[in-house]
């Protein structure tokens, strides 16, 4: 995948973040979700775009690093959503999946750039 297409993959994955954010009840607990779900799966493209620009290959793991804290902190509050009974898994699943995938790309990514052996 090339770097305009993860681009454009992020984005996607951002705009799915923000409608389910934007579905979720109107209760105290959804409310913390929704916001932390927000920041963290509209910040998976922002940093990648960062890390696009970085200006040497650490420079670049180093921002894929955020890349990949902001994706899996994503899985954490859709996989609490499921596990507080806010949503139904088969409703995220999808989007689950995406985010599992992006945090693997992202992975695999960070280990090319540090000359490390790839593990996908």
């Amino acid at each position: 995948m090339n770097p305009e297409e993860m681009k454009t993959r992020t984005r996607a994955f951002a705009l799915r973040i923000i409608r389910l954010a934007e579905s979720l009840p109107e209760t105290p607990t959804a409310k913390v979700i929704r916001n932390q779900l927000l920041r963290c799966g509209s910040s998976v493209g922002a940093n990648y775009r960062a890390a696009c620009r970085a200006r040497s290959k650490p420079d670049f793991a180093a921002k894929m690093g955020i890349v990949e804290e902001e994706a899996d902190e994503t899985v954490y509050w859709i996989e609490l959503l499921i596990d507080a009974g806010i949503v139904q898994l088969t409703r995220v699943k999808d989007l689950l999946e995406e985010a599992d995938e992006i945090l693997a790309i992202t992975v695999s990514s960070i280990k090319s750039a540090r000359g490390l052996r790839k593990a996908y």
